[in-house]
This record gives structure tokens, C-alpha cells and sequence, in this order.
């Protein structure tokens, strides 16, 4: 079997979660197969040397666990955009939509240098509203996000649109369900 089938297998598909009418694209399967995520780290790792970022960023909460070891890997300091209130100190803070509600995140200003390239890491990228959010909070210090990472892509919501023209990588995509 391929690693990218790998991928897919360890990918759970949880319909009606959070709420009715969504699904929920699972990434835990991925954590226990070690095989699986170093594929992952691997694939992000060789993707993430040619965009020559200066730091890497990871979305609360999954996208934390993908960013920290390629952060490391890439020997890169490593920023977390947070949710609204889990930051002490100043920080940056943006508003955005949700395909199931609404929500707000925050990064450390003292974390964010101007002309600072930062590639910004999620496990998901579904409608864009989430990485568009964290552009805001980059662009807020004077930083740029070079890219966008995924591990899971989910075209059919358009991401591709909100998040232009800021490059999008993800290492497999799924057609609605």
C-alpha cells in the first residue's frame, strides 16, 4: 500500500460532528500510526525547505502537532496562533467565520518580527476562514505568510479562493461526501 493510502486509511470520517450535516475529517489515526505521521512530517519537511520561510506557524490545536516537530526539523522557531484569551501578554487578535459558527485567534505580538516569511500550519483547510484569519494576525506585525499547509485539503469549499494569492499545499484532498 502507498503512503498516501496509508494516509487515507488512517483518516476517520465522523459524519454529523460537530453538528448535523458536517463531516468531521479525522487526523488522530494518523498520530498512532507512526509510519503514517512521519510520512506526514516527511512530505511537509521537503515541501517546506524550497518555500525558505523564516518561521513556522501552527493553528490551535491540531495544527500544533504538526508544526512543533517540523519547526524543529527545519531548526525554525515555531509560533502558535491560539485561540481568544489562551495567550497572556499582547497579542494580535482576528475575527473570523467558521463553516459551523464563529470564532477568534490571537498570536503574541513579541513572537511576530516585520519581513519575517512564515509558512502557517493546520491539519485541515476546509473553507480558508481559519488561515485567513492568522494572514490578518501575520500582516498585523509586519510578517507575510509564504504558505499554507494542510495535511488535509477539502477543495469543494473554495479555500483556494479565500486564501489567494497565498500558495496552498496539503497532502490529500477529498471531494464532498
Amino acid at each position: 500500500m502507498s503512503s498516501i493510502e496509508l494516509l487515507d486509511k488512517a483518516i476517520r470520517r465522523i459524519p454529523d460532528f460537530p453538528k448535523p450535516g458536517i463531516l468531521f475529517y479525522d487526523i488522530t489515526g494518523v498520530l498512532v500510526k507512526p509510519e503514517v505521521f512521519t510520512y506526514c512530517l516527511d512530505s511537509m519537511e521537503t515541501w517546506c525547505r524550497d518555500v525558505k520561510a523564516d518561521a513556522v506557524a501552527g493553528i490551535e490545536s491540531r495544527g500544533f502537532l504538526f508544526a512543533a516537530p517540523l519547526a524543529e526539523r527545519l531548526g525554525l522557531p515555531l509560533i502558535l496562533v491560539r485561540k481568544k484569551g489562551k495567550l497572556p501578554g499582547k497579542t494580535y487578535s482576528c475575527s473570523y467565520a467558521l463553516e459551523y459558527g464563529t470564532a477568534e485567534i490571537e498570536a503574541h505580538v513579541d513572537d511576530i518580527t516585520a519581513g519575517q516569511k512564515v509558512v502557517v500550519i493546520d491539519d485541515l483547510i476546509a473553507t480558508g476562514g481559519t488561515l485567513k484569519a492568522a494572514r490578518t494576525l501575520f500582516e498585523q506585525g509586519g510578517a507575510q505568510v509564504a504558505a499554507f499547509f494542510g495535511v488535509v485539503g477539502l477543495p469543494f469549499l473554495h479555500y483556494e479562493e479565500v486564501l489567494s494569492p497565498t500558495p496552498v499545499k496539503t497532502l490529500i484532498t477529498y471531494d464532498s461526501e
